[in-house]
């Protein structure tokens, strides 16, 4: 995994307001059940319908499989679903997050193939972003013996999509040459590695030139996205290049296009661009584990794709307390808010982002 690039300078607070705890009320359980802290999307829109919240604790069901979640990931896919652009999305209030790596802690009646203590890595319909999880064992993977806790939960989504993108749809051969988008992202990276593992493939990665240091050695050739780099990838590859993965959609459809060879494979497997604008603020969300103002900042690095590699929500790190310079955030229209009083005692922490 490439590691995580410059930090962000900007870190704002997580605001809880008053409604928004009023729109939790049905999900959280008295002190006698057994409960567990989850972050909660109240509703679709700002940071504002996020919160840490205790929920009551899910038990396996047939056929499932029940996780002490050590890590999760974070996705564009979060981002959307924080909106609410997905097709079909949930009615909120709802737990994020769709993969996790933790430690089996029971499982359900017929349930084969997991023992307790197993690790895990896991794919969830929603419901990650939680400190247990329970899915069907078909989505759930036992973890190599060397892999951390942290590299299973970047590795579900991302390597699964690349791979498929690669191999399954665009039949990656030998000597073939591939441009990727947001090269230093999640996907970004598990593409470069995933065409690693076939002789003589040119990778050409789009990135921000803030991540090329880290990101360099990962492609064949690198080039920043805000300049034109249509002409350069055609000063080496004249007939363009085999096989093009699109995130962004937009202008950049069409540039990628005119640099697909004749019989070449175009993926569109995202629409980055056509996220709303939100100020940095937005995502300052993940330094530690139920510390709101950074399970923010990682929805923000990825807003403004400034994350090198995959984000991922660690459950093992210890929180840090909240700053006394953080008692506001700025919203989405870039207007400062002040916190509501009395609201500081109520605050959980969330996880710490790598």
């Amino acid at each position: 995994m490439a590691k995580e690039g410059a930090d962000m300078t900007e870190e704002t607070e997580f605001m809880i307001e008053k409604n928004v705890r009023k729109e939790t009320d049905n999900i959280e359980t008295s002190g006698d059940a057994k409960e567990m802290r989850a972050v909660i999307l109240a509703g679709f829109g700002g940071l504002n319908k996020l919160r840490v919240t205790k929920k009551a604790m899910p038990e396996p069901q047939e056929g499932e499989v029940k996780i002490r979640v050590k890590a999760c990931g974070l996705n564009f896919l979060d981002l959307m679903v924080r909106q609410g652009i997905i097709d079909n999305p949930p009615k909120p209030p709802l737990v994020p997050g769709f993969e996790c790596s933790g430690i089996v802690e029971s499982v359900g009646e017929n349930t084969k193939g997991f023992e307790i203590g197993d690790r895990v890595m896991a794919f969830v319909n929603y419901n990650a972003w939680a400190e247990v999880v329970c899915t069907p064992v078909d989505f759930v993977y036992k973890m190599p013996d060397e892999m951390t806790f942290a590299e299973a939960a970047a590795f579900s989504l991302n390597f699964v999509a690349a791979y498929m993108m690669l191999f399954e749809v665009a039949n990656l051969q030998e000597g073939m040459s591939v441009l990727v988008h947001s090269a230093g992202g999640g996907v970004g990276q598990a593409v470069a590695q995933l065409c690693s593992t076939v002789p003589n493939v040119t990778v050409f990665g789009i990135a921000s030139s803030f991540k090329h240091a880290a990101i360099r050695d990962s492609v064949t050739h690198l080039f920043d996205r805000n300049v034109d780099y249509i002409q350069e990838i055609k000063k080496i590859s004249p007939q363009g290049v085999d096989i093009l993965l699109d995130c962004l959609s937009g202008e950049n459809t069409g540039k990628g296009l005119n640099l697909l060879k004749p019989l070449g494979t175009y993926i569109l497997y995202g629409a980055s661009n056509m996220v709303t604008g939100e100020t940095k603020s937005f995502f300052s969300f993940a330094k530690s584990w139920w510390q709101v103002e950074k399970v923010k900042e990682a929805m923000q690095r990825i807003h403004d794709r400034v994350n090198i590699g995959k984000l991922i929500l660690d459950l093992e790190k210890s929180p840090t307390p909240l700053m006394a310079s953080d008692s506001t955030e700025t919203s989405e229209a870039g207007e400062e808010e002040e916190e509501p009083e009395g609201d500081n005692d109520s605050k959980e922490r969330m996880p710490f982002i790598h």
